[in-house]
């Protein structure tokens, strides 16, 4: 009996393990998608300040982050450089990236 207890123990130990080590995976999967959506909303930024594209930089980075499940947080222009940053939520936990995109120094 007492051996029975201590296998279900070890079981139940290791499934906690591997169940934390998923989540933090997962966590670490959507930390570098919204860190692409940033990256992605920054380029958009930057084409459309640049006159490669038509419009409003920020509202361009808007659309991009929106289309991939993203909010824009925060958006500004120096000169050609956009900086924008972006937010999303995972299992209720906010996740948030911010990207730079310009032409080279």
């Amino acid at each position: 009996m007492a051996g029975s207890a201590l296998a279900a123990g070890i079981g139940s130990v290791a499934a906690v393990l591997v169940l934390g080590l998923a989540a933090s995976g997962a966590a670490a999967v959507e930390s570098q998608r919204v860190a692409g959506v940033a990256d992605a909303a920054a380029l958009a930024a930057a084409d459309t300040v640049s006159g490669a594209i038509a419009g409003d930089p920020c509202a361009r980075a808007s659309e991009v982050a929106a289309a991939q499940r993203a909010t824009l947080a925060g958006c500004s222009l120096d000169g050609l450089i956009a900086t924008v940053s972006v937010a999303s939520t995972f299992v209720g936990l906010p996740v948030r990236a911010t990207a730079r995109a310009g032409p080279p120094p």
